[in-house]
């Protein structure tokens, strides 16, 4: 149980590091340019897509990381108490 619940704050911490780059990385390079660019989208993209799919248009602001971040750090509050 020790190890599965380590497991899985390791995902989900490596996953909103993940997101948070992906942030940070599209106000310098938003066409993904760079490969670092295209790795973080390639990855955090399949998380994110289904976020937008169901939150409302809202222009140019993009809020499926913040949604996605929130869930990340519920699920690692209610995993490691």
């Amino acid at each position: 149980m020790f190890f599965l619940r380590n497991f899985v704050e390791a995902v989900v911490l490596v996953l909103w590091l993940l997101v948070l780059g992906r942030v940070l990385v599209s106000w310098v390079d938003p066409m993904a340019r760079n490969g670092v660019s295209r790795t973080l989208v390639t990855l955090t993209e399949p998380l994110l897509a289904p976020i937008r799919r169901v939150l409302p248009s809202t222009g140019m602001i993009d809020f499926s990381p913040l949604v996605l971040m929130l869930g990340l750090g519920l699920l690692l509050r209610i995993v490691a108490p």
